[in-house]
């Protein structure tokens, strides 16, 4: 109930709606009312004093309830409708919201398809319930409770014998209540699985086609569709036992009603007429019996997929502004790190199964992970670049998005002009920063909006500046739309290389103090990252720079390079210094940029010769 009694919540401002659905039912359900008291005259009166005119008039009230009760359920059905659309937009809106706002922890934790499962399928479980069943639900309740009234009215003993039935009837759809609520949880878990496992493949489709798995991934989607089958089935034998069970207990207790009344009728003590009435009467008593499984399956349904969307609503973001935040000024760009240690499991932090497999194991947090980053003290100049180089997992990528707050240290604090970032709004700090992943995201639709992305309102112009100056404009103006030529999903269609050169753009005409680069280049051949390298070193003057370093220009042409070693910094200094000095230094040197070096040295040398070679020596 606390699930329904929440989407109840969401409810709350449309009561007008609610209100006119509740009416419309009530008015409807009180003209049906009306014709068994119609029928019982006809069979009382106008059959045994054989009045024609009476019979003439009960038929004309008939029509004249049905066609009030057609308005009044036109009502009932729209204004509970609406409610349920109004409803469900809100969710929808306030999920997506919440999403929004989410940690980079939460999305670490979280598959993609168990929640676009939430958000679709789970939110449009809540929009069936809310203009159906909530329906159905409001109208047996009313039911129940006026015929009951109307029963007893028309006699007592025959409606008290007439419950009888109610006692056994509770007690099975509370047994059935207990025993599908875990199954219909397990068909919404189900579904979102079979999601994440749709929307994996059919991101990952290249992937598989070139390994030649498409037959393991059918059927590793075969056996979590049999999964869902199989759960499906087990409710559908629940149902299927169910309803005849309670059709079986209600015709027990019409049954009884039809012996009982039918020897008040021969003993004289009710009319015939009464008793046909009271039997109409009885039917309408025992439809909200019938109705009561399916409308609690929709219930339970409701219940499962409202309490995964509530739990996405109730997952609080570990980065987000704090009390009394404020806007973070025009900064300078000078970074200072404070002993700054960062571990991606803070001991505090729960197990986040429920994202990863559908449900969460109610068990306690897993141990902390070690730190990835340890007592880190660095501080960055204005316009200072700074290159950062270790092995894989040594924290480079972490420290960096420690700076736009994509995650909050574990201890020590981050200034940007002896302004703590925890104390201003993520928005005003992320737009003074202008960040190109690793992960190189472009969205569908044109390449001008891609760029533009940062800053919406920029100018075409403003866009082709930013678009020359990472030695991309040429190639889009090229294309038969130019800026306004959409790319694919995720920018299939455009090379590694062109997709980085559009993130590189997209930062840049944010125009950051603060620039981080990702492995900017790691993906252009040596003539495009030459271009690129000449067009950042003029832009990148009384800009802060952090570049994740790959490649040995990268390296040259920093003011510093911080080497890291296991979350630490190892060495600190410039790359002349470093080769000097540094073990450690001049052994990533030998492995990762020595044979770059000599490949330009080689590729410097085939140019020298070239010229002279074609002079008819031979």
């Amino acid at each position: 109930m606390k699930v329904i009694l929440r989407l109840f919540g969401f409810a709350r401002r449309y009561w007008v709606a609610l209100a006119a659905g509740f009416l419309s039912s009530a008015a409807g359900l009180a003209a049906s009312f009306v014709v068994p008291y119609i029928v019982r005259e006809v069979i009382d009166s106008a059959i045994t004093r054989v009045d024609f005119r009476l019979l003439a008039v009960a038929a004309g009230g008939v029509v004249a309830i049905s066609l009030f009760r057609a308005v009044f359920a036109f009502g009932e059905r729209y204004f509970m409708e609406y409610l349920a659309q109004k409803v469900i937009y809100d969710i929808r809106n306030t999920v997506y919201r919440h999403l929004q706002r989410l940690s980079f922890s939460f999305y670490d934790r979280a598959q993609t398809g168990q929640l676009m499962s939430r958000v679709t399928g789970d939110v449009e479980t809540l929009r069936r319930f809310m203009g159906f069943g909530l329906l159905n639900l409001i109208s047996n309740v009313l039911t129940f409770l006026g015929v009951l009234v109307i029963l007893f009215s028309l006699h007592w003993r025959l409606a008290a014998l007439s419950l009888v039935s109610i006692p056994p009837t509770v007690f099975v759809v509370g047994k059935f209540m207990r025993q599908v609520r875990p199954i219909f949880v397990e068909i919404q878990q189900q579904l979102a699985v079979i999601t994440t496992r749709l929307q994996e493949n059919l991101s990952g489709v290249r992937v598989v086609r070139a390994f030649a798995r498409e037959a393991d991934e059918e059927a590793r989607f075969d056996r979590e569709n049999a999964g869902y089958l199989e759960r499906n089935l087990a409710a559908v034998r629940l149902w299927a036992l169910f309803f005849p069970l309670i059709n079986f207990i209600t015709g027990a207790g019409t049954a009884l009603v039809i012996w009982y009344g039918g020897r008040e009728v021969i003993a004289g003590r009710l009319s015939l007429g009464s008793l046909v009435a009271f039997n109409t009467f009885l039917l309408m008593l025992i439809s909200p019996f019938r109705m009561v499984g399916w409308i609690m399956n929709m219930a339970q349904r409701a219940q499962a997929a409202g309490g995964r969307i509530f739990e996405i609503l109730d997952t609080q973001p570990d980065v987000g502004d704090r009390p009394g935040a404020y806007a973070l000024p025009p900064i300078r760009g000078e970074v200072r790190f404070e002993n700054v240690s960062f571990t991606y499991t803070p001991p505090d932090r729960q197990t986040a199964g429920g994202w990863a497999g559908g449900g969460r194991d109610g068990g306690a947090g897993p141990a902390p992970e070690p730190l990835v980053v340890h007592d880190i003290d660095l501080e960055v100049r204005p316009g200072e670049s700074v290159a950062l180089l270790g092995a894989t997992g040594s924290g480079k990528t972490t420290l960096v998005n420690l700076v736009p707050r994509f995650y909050d240290p574990s201890s020590g604090r981050i200034l940007i002009d002896g302004i703590d970032i925890r104390e201003v709004t993520l928005e005003s700090l992320r737009r003074q920063i202008g960040v190109v992943l690793q992960d190189t995201f472009l969205f569908s639709t044109s390449l001008r909006e891609n760029i533009a992305y940062g800053r919406p309102g920029a100018t075409l112009s403003e866009i082709q500046s930013a678009a020359r100056a990472a030695e991309i404009h040429d190639f889009i103006a090229g294309l038969p739309a130019g800026y306004d030529t959409a790319v694919g999903e995720r920018g299939v269609g455009l090379s590694g290389g062109q997709k980085q050169r559009v993130a590189i753009a997209r930062a840049l005409l944010m125009d950051p103090r603060i620039l981080i680069l990702d492995d900017s280049t790691s993906s252009v051949d040596t003539e495009t990252e030459h271009a690129i390298q000449t067009a950042l070193a003029r832009l990148m003057r009384g800009r802060t720079t952090f570049v994740i370093a790959q490649r040995l220009t990268t390296l040259k042409n920093a003011d510093r390079i911080v080497v890291l070693e296991d979350g630490r910094i190892a060495e600190l200094g410039d790359h002349a210094g470093l080769l000097a000095r540094s073990r450690i230094y001049r052994e990533i040197y030998e492995m990762q940029f020595r044979p770059q070096e000599e490949e330009e040295r080689r590729r410097a040398a085939a140019a020298r010769v070239r010229p002279g070679s074609g002079g008819g020596g031979l």
